[in-house]
């Protein structure tokens, strides 16, 4: 089966600025992809367009797909990976601000990127959704996080359908434990907390992730891939993993 090339595209990545969506921006660059990449925290992007980018203010978001479609000449690939959890407590111990900052930024920043790269988005063109394992089978302690990425699961479906007929490929990738920094934000910066959620387990890695999406990118156009999940071999869901 010869694969989709993909090189000579372009792609804007969500949230490139470390893990998943460093890995994946990696990855597209090196298979010729030019890739815009947006997040906070740009100092720390490695993409050939490295833009500023906050998912959760509008302004920013417009203006970020403003100036990535300017240089970029249009787009045909757009991942959607900026995304966060904060805290791991029952939802009664929640609070306002952090259920706005997850709301925000894994379900509006999603939405609203989508929206404003989609008129953008070239014939041939595939959308990835990074979603969870949390979006298809609860946990305890993640309430707000599991809504979030429920949330995201359905819009991607719910997209699937409004998009039918357009030469416009639609995926979404589920992981379930991989390390990378999002833990550490998860637990407010505090490291020992964050280590203690990968110890004694082989967890998957940012390049598993990125092999996945990868794999989705490049499978023949007249292929979609509606989704992939994928967790680490000594975890069967988002609760349960067998520690040594």
């Amino acid at each position: 089966m010869a694969e989709y090339d993909i090189s000579g595209k372009t792609a804007i990545v969500t949230g490139a600025s470390s893990g998943i969506g460093r890995a994946t921006a990696r990855a597209l660059a090196g298979r010729g992809v030019r890739v815009a990449g947006g997040a906070r925290r740009v100092d720390r992007l490695e993409t050939a367009i490295a833009l500023e980018l906050d998912v959760r203010d509008p302004a920013s978001s417009e203006r970020f797909v403003n100036d990535a479609v300017e240089q970029l000449r249009g787009i045909d690939i757009l991942f959607n990976n900026a995304g966060l959890a904060l805290g791991r407590y029952p939802f009664d111990e929640s609070n306002e601000e952090d259920e706005s900052a997850v709301f925000n930024t894994n379900i509006n920043g999603l939405v609203r990127m989508t929206r404003l790269c989609l008129p953008h988005i070239r014939d041939g063109g595939h959308i990835v959704n990074m979603g969870s394992v949390a979006g298809r089978q609860a946990y305890e302690n993640g309430a707000t996080y599991v809504a979030s990425k429920f949330a995201v699961r359905g819009f991607t479906y719910a997209l699937r359908e409004d998009l039918l007929g357009r030469p416009i490929r639609l995926t979404t990738v589920d992981p379930g434990l991989a390390e990378t920094e999002f833990s550490v934000v998860r637990f407010y910066g505090d490291k020992e907390k964050a280590d203690a959620v990968y110890k004694g387990v082989d967890p998957l890695t940012p390049d598993d992730i990125a092999d996945c999406i990868m794999f989705a990118l490049t499978r023949p156009f007249h292929v979609n891939v509606d989704e992939i999940v994928v967790k680490a071999q000594a975890q069967s869901s988002g609760g349960r993993i067998i520690r040594t």
